[in-house]
């Protein structure tokens, strides 16, 4: 494996937002993926009231947490909990009952300016996650996949020109790098193969921009030893780029360290076998 530090400027220029046809839209009704949901991204951003949101340590998360009229925020919310059921359980909202939406955050950086919804089990004060997003033609492609041709299912709906996504659970790469790379729960030749598979589904599918910061490393506990999975969360790159390399992760300089991991620890003709 090498990098190629010429991939730190590919792509600077803002990726348009595609528009989702009518032809994509045939699918995504066919597959029960576009629905009537009530909740848009247009009505999430009238909010009138947003504070910056920190994180454990103090430091900015460059998100911000917002707030909604009276009238406004009561209903919303309980649409925004009964999106989630529809998300999670294929519509049984009889589990409404215990879950509440605690939060709306609204991201200050990227392309799509996603808003996160933050839910609440009322009877274990459990956690969980989901997004609000413009909908990308790109990303929806990236989506479905992703459902499709890895090992990892990806729930998600649209609503015509609004993308509901669902929170993919893991460590991100970039502190993965930094605070587990050596730890004892990770046994160094199953993080190898899973980097090199990693590599290979990213270029069979021509998803682009794997840098250490767009996926999450998942660590399942076995009877032995964790389980390994990497997982990408950002699906916008869907075969935007003409650059072969831009599909592949080990040409990021971002992922070096595992890179120079995967090297160490596997020849060759093992990295072939597992691709």
């Amino acid at each position: 494996m090498e990098t190629d530090d010429s991939l730190h400027h590919l792509e600077t220029r803002k990726k348009p937002i595609y528009p989702v046809n009518p032809l994509l839209t045939e699918y995504l009704l066919a597959n029960s993926r576009e629905m009537n949901l009530g909740v848009s991204y247009e009505r999430l951003e009238r909010f009138t009231e947003a504070a910056p949101l920190y994180d454990a340590d103090g430091d900015d998360t460059l998100w911000l947490s917002v707030l909604y009229p009276s009238g406004e925020n009561e209903r919303l919310r309980k649409d925004l909990t009964r999106i989630y059921a529809v998300l999670k359980t294929g519509g049984n909202l009889t589990m409404m009952d215990h879950l509440y939406c605690d939060r709306v955050d609204y991201c200050t950086f990227g392309n799509t300016k996603p808003f996160r919804i933050r839910i609440v089990n009322s009877l274990n004060d459990n956690q969980d996650y989901y997004y609000v997003k413009q909908a990308d033609a790109s990303r929806i492609y990236g989506l479905e996949l992703e459902d499709l041709l890895s090992p990892n299912r990806i729930h998600f709906l649209t609503d015509q020109d609004t993308l509901i996504e669902e929170h993919i659970i893991g460590i991100p790469g970039d502190i993965f790098i930094t605070d587990w790379l050596d730890s004892k729960w990770v046994k160094t030749i199953r993080l190898a193969k899973e980097l090199v598979k990693f590599n290979q589904r990213c270029f069979v599918r021509l998803l682009g921009d794997m840098r250490s910061y767009n996926y999450v490393v998942d660590l399942t506990p076995d009877f032995e030893e964790a389980q390994i999975r990497i997982r990408a969360m950002d699906f916008d790159q869907q075969a935007y780029s003409g650059r072969t390399k831009f599909y592949l992760p080990q040409f990021f300089k971002e992922n070096l360290a595992f890179v120079q991991h995967t090297v160490s620890c596997m020849n060759p003709i093992t990295a072939r076998q597992y691709e």
